[in-house]
């Protein structure tokens, strides 16, 4: 089964697996015009919680993904997942795993992204794998994570960890393939040496409404 991940900018993607469509944190300019079958949000950020790109793919039966604190202000077919709970929609599979910082503060003691706030997911759909990791530093939680096929993995900085960071954590987690977000001014391609001169790891660089296709 083929399975097309586009980059629509930012944190934003847009996935394609046989007749379902899937949305993770719609935010960024780009390409909504097919209806989701599934949204995943990650944290309540304005740039990750969207509610005006939430309303634009929603159709009956969408459901949301999302933290406790966006479910108030989405509305509608919302279900709940904290880091280890699962849900199953089809053929897939949908695991909350945890995404903080312990490093990136807004101000003394006060992290952009403090343990609670948000999550990644662990998406399965068949038999592959993607992590998408949400904001988050490289944390200890990655090093256990396994059978990874894809990892969508910020490397920004200032909000999340920055490119070497991102580089470390994805060489721990060890998937086929890494697609990088949230790139602020991060340089991509000494990002995907970083990987690439260390592990087997393939890292596809994308342009906003660029696809890969994982077969």
């Amino acid at each position: 089964m083929a399975i097309y991940v586009k980059w629509l900018g930012h944190a934003s993607f847009k996935i394609k697996a046989e007749n379902n469509i899937i949305y993770l944190d719609p935010y960024y300019e780009g390409e909504y015009d097919d209806k989701a079958d599934l949204v995943l949000i990650t944290h309540s950020h304005h740039d990750h919680c969207d509610l005006s790109k939430i309303g634009k793919i929603r159709k009956d039966g969408t459901l949301i993904v999302a933290p406790a604190d966006c479910a108030p202000r989405i509305g509608g077919n919302v279900k709940c997942l904290e880091p280890g709970e699962s849900l199953s929609s089809g053929n897939m599979t949908v695991k909350a795993v945890e995404a903080y910082n312990y490093k990136r503060f807004r101000s003394l003691g006060t992290p952009f992204h403090p343990r609670g706030l948000g999550v990644g997911y662990l998406m399965t759909i068949g038999d592959k794998t993607i992590y998408y990791a949400g904001d988050t530093d490289f944390i200890e939680e990655m090093r256990n994570l396994k059978d990874v096929y894809l990892a969508l993995l910020p490397c920004g900085g200032t909000y999340t960890m920055d490119s070497p960071e991102a580089a470390d954590a994805a060489v721990a987690i060890d998937p086929k393939f890494v697609i990088p977000m949230h790139p602020l001014d991060a340089d991509l391609e000494e990002f995907k040496k970083m990987i690439e001169e260390r592990s087997e790891i393939r890292v596809v660089l994308l342009e906003p409404d660029e696809q890969f296709e994982m077969e």
